[in-house]
C-alpha cells in the first residue's frame, strides 16, 4: 500500500521553517544556512502560505541582480504561486506532481493552514522503504 503524505510527516515531524515576506534574501540566506534546508516557506500575517523560497531561487536572484538583491525582502524573489498537498495524498503523487513541476518541496495545507513540508528526499526515503517492505512480503512469501 502506498505511503501518504500523513505517515511520512508522523515519521519526519512536522516541524516547517517558516519566513514573513519582509525579511531580506540575506537573513533568509542565513537562515537556509543555519538550518541546513533548501527552502523555506513564506507566511503571510494570518499564517498561510504566501510563497516559498528555495536555494534555486536565491540564485536566480542573484544572477539576475547581483549581490544587491540580497537586501530586498524575499517576497521580491519567492515563488508566489505555491503547489501544495494535501496528507491523504500519496507517494505516487507527490513524485508526478514534483517531476512535472520541476520542484523539490511541497508544503502540506491542511483547512488553509501549513502543516508540514515534503521534500524530494523525503519522498525517495518513502519509496525504498515501500521497496524494502515488498521485498520482504516476497521473502516470507517464498520461504513460507
Amino acid at each position: 500500500m502506498p505511503q501518504t503524505v500523513k505517515s511520512m510527516l508522523d515519521a519526519k515531524g512536522r516541524t516547517v521553517v517558516s519566513v514573513s515576506r519582509e525579511q531580506t534574501l540575506s537573513e533568509v540566506a542565513a537562515i537556509l544556512n543555519e538550518k541546513h534546508i533548501g527552502a523555506v516557506v513564506v507566511t503571510s500575517l494570518e499564517g498561510r502560505i504566501a510563497g516559498i523560497f528555495t536555494e534555486r531561487d536565491l540564485v536566480r536572484a542573484i544572477a539576475r541582480e547581483g549581490a544587491a538583491v540580497l537586501e530586498k525582502p524575499v517576497s521580491s524573489s519567492m515563488t508566489a504561486n505555491v503547489t501544495h498537498c494535501r496528507e491523504d495524498n500519496t507517494n505516487d503523487e507527490l513524485m508526478e506532481m514534483m517531476t512535472a513541476g520541476r520542484f523539490r518541496h511541497v508544503p502540506v495545507e491542511a483547512d488553509g493552514a501549513l502543516v508540514g513540508i515534503i521534500s524530494i528526499g523525503d519522498v525517495v526515503k518513502s519509496r525504498i522503504s515501500e521497496i524494502e517492505h515488498e521485498a520482504e512480503q516476497i521473502k516470507a512469501y517464498i520461504a513460507g
